[in-house]
């Protein structure tokens, strides 16, 4: 048989199929064994007279595609998983690149409003330094009375 372990595992599974092999065994003395492989057999061969190693076979058999159930059902957690892993990993390659790209054209723009920015000191130098003047002198009289109102 199966150790006990094993059999305690599925034990919901075991039970379900001793029930409907061997009827006259009943939920309520199955609950009283709950796993314990020896207590088991005695139950049934005491309730239906059927030989040790038929009761130990089956069950053997019962706990074996129960193990083997959790195995896979295990193995396609951890595809799943693995797979769930995978897209998020795409998925934040997709942004570190889409940031890259964005980081680019801003400092793109950038360089080209600064050149524009240049090529308009160079050819209008008078007019650029009367801007800056009355910008300067626009800030400095905003923020004396900023100062001034508190």
């Amino acid at each position: 048989m199966s150790n006990a372990q094993t059999l305690k595992g599925n034990w919901n599974e075991v039970k379900g199929k001793i029930q409907e092999r061997w009827g006259e065994v009943t939920g309520d003395e199955l609950d009283k064994v709950e796993g314990k492989a020896d207590q088991l057999i005695g139950l049934i061969q005491k309730k239906t007279g059927v030989a040790e190693e038929e009761i130990n076979n089956f069950v053997s058999s019962i706990s074996e595609s129960g193990a083997t159930l959790v195995e896979q059902a295990s193995e396609r957690v951890r595809n799943y998983a693995g797979g769930a892993a995978e897209c998020v990993q795409d998925v934040a390659g997709a942004a570190k690149e889409s940031a890259a790209e964005m980081a680019n054209q801003i400092g793109d723009q950038a360089a080209a409003g600064y050149e524009q920015a240049q090529e308009i000191v160079r050819r209008r130098p008078a007019e650029s330094l009367a801007v800056c003047f009355g910008v300067g002198v626009l800030v400095g009289v905003v923020g004396g009375l900023i100062l001034r109102s508190r």
